[in-house]
Parts: C-alpha cells; sequence; structure tokens
C-alpha cells in the first residue's frame, strides 16, 4: 500500500518565498524530509488527517498539544528522514493498513477493513487485531523517541453519548493493549476519542459508516529525538 503524503499547510504569515517554493511542482513531489528543510511553521494538517473537517468541534486541545508543531531546518531533514523509514516499515509489516505521512508525524488508520476489528458494539481486542497490533507495537518499540495517540470514532448509527462511550472504549482498550500485554511505556501514549463527531465517509451510506468506524494511531516524534535532531544538525 502506498503512503498517501499530505501537503503541508502554511501558515498566511509565511514568506512570499515560502508560499512560492511550496506550491513549485518540484516541493509538491518533495518526500517529507525534504518538505521539512523548508517549512518551518506549525501546521494543523495532523489533526484534519484524524478528524477530517472538523478541527475545532471536541476536546481536541490535548491532542494538539501532543501533535506540537512541525519541525524546519537541517533538524526537519533528519527527523523527516526518521519518520519516512518508519512509516515504511509500518507499511511493510501491516500491508493492510492505511500509512500518511502528515507534517512530522506518522497517522495510522485501522477501520473494520484493514487489520483491527471490533464485534458489533464491542470493543475487547479480537485475535484477528491483536496479531496486527502486535506488528504495530514491534516497529513502536524499534523506534522508542516518539510520543503515540490513540483515536477512537463510530459511525453516526445509535445515540450520541453511546458512540462517544464507545469510542473512548474502543481508543481505551487499544491503548491498554500496547502498555499492557506489549508492555510498551505508558508515558508515551495519549488516548482521546471522538464519538460520531469527526466523519471521513457519509454516514448515509454503508461503505461510509464503514470509513467512520474506525481508530487512529498517530506516531510523533518526541521532544529527546527534537533535541537529538537540533544537535545532529549542529543548532
Amino acid at each position: 500500500m502506498k503512503t498517501y503524503i499530505k501537503q503541508l499547510s502554511i501558515f498566511a504569515l509565511a514568506t512570499v518565498f515560502v508560499i512560492n517554493f511550496t506550491s513549485c511542482e518540484a516541493t509538491q513531489n518533495a518526500n517529507n524530509k525534504q518538505k521539512g528543510a523548508v517549512i518551518g511553521a506549525a501546521g494543523g494538517a495532523i489533526l484534519g488527517a484524524i478528524l477530517g473537517n472538523n478541527i475545532g468541534k471536541g476536546g481536541n486541545g490535548e491532542v494538539g498539544a501532543v501533535i506540537g508543531g512541525v519541525v524546519g531546518g537541517a533538524a526537519g531533514v533528519i527527523i523527516g528522514n526518521k519518520m519516512d523509514k518508519q512509516a515504511q516499515e509500518i507499511e511493510n509489516e501491516i500491508p493492510g493498513a492505511e500509512v500518511e505521512r502528515v507534517d512530522d508525524g506518522i497517522v495510522v488508520t485501522f477501520d473494520e477493513n484493514s487489520g483491527v476489528y471490533f464485534d458489533t458494539n464491542k470493543y475487547n481486542i479480537n485475535a484477528a487485531s491483536q496479531s496486527t497490533l502486535d506488528k504495530l507495537a514491534g516497529v513502536l518499540r524499534e523506534y522508542p523517541d516518539t510520543n503515540v495517540l490513540v483515536i477512537g470514532h463510530t459511525d453516526s448509527t445509535g445515540a450520541d453519548e453511546y458512540n462517544m462511550t464507545l469510542s473512548k472504549q474502543r481508543a481505551t482498550a487499544v491503548t491498554n493493549y500496547f502498555t499492557g500485554p506489549k508492555a510498551l511505556s505508558a508515558g508515551r501514549f495519549t488516548t482521546n476519542w471522538y464519538g460520531e463527531n469527526s466523519p471521513v465517509g457519509d454516514n448515509s451510506t454503508a461503505e461510509g459508516r464503514a470509513k467512520n468506524r474506525r481508530v487512529n494511531v498517530v506516531i510523533v516524534p518526541n521532544e529527546k529525538m527534537k533535541a537529538d535532531a537540533e544537535k545532529e544538525a549542529g543548532n
């Protein structure tokens, strides 16, 4: 499966040079580590990948704080290279997952057709889901200098309050699997949930509802990775 590279968001106060540079064909076709060298402004592209067009709805403050801003300059190149390699490894290990490299992070999306399965109205991690999460846990263990967000969503079937609770239970179950049986550090993880409030598909269709029943695992560089990159870059 291909890694999808979303265009980085650019603040309105960015210079004309950066705006022109990012609009040219060479930059549109550049990989993420190259983009990191020229765009240092914090972007909301990761939030967009998680929440669709619903940024600002619900309590995403904690999520935004964990994501942080985009690292620019030579340090951004170093971080981008590490995250590119990690994204490729996730794709190799879990070919059914949707893997997106967005800003400095990686957004892995699991729905009922791509490796993490929940029975109707259930939130337990079944055997098929364990196999997928085991593979992702192996990659997370190989790259320890990252923080991880686990975010749950549902479709619009059922009451809003029920869906909010179900999305919380499913996201928490995924986090607990990583930090319990897989023994990853709990300090790396943040869990959030949005119920039916952040659809990425049309809830009036079966296909759209299937897309909305999903869990995002978002991987971002932690402060140690950023500090090491700055040091390596000579800043």
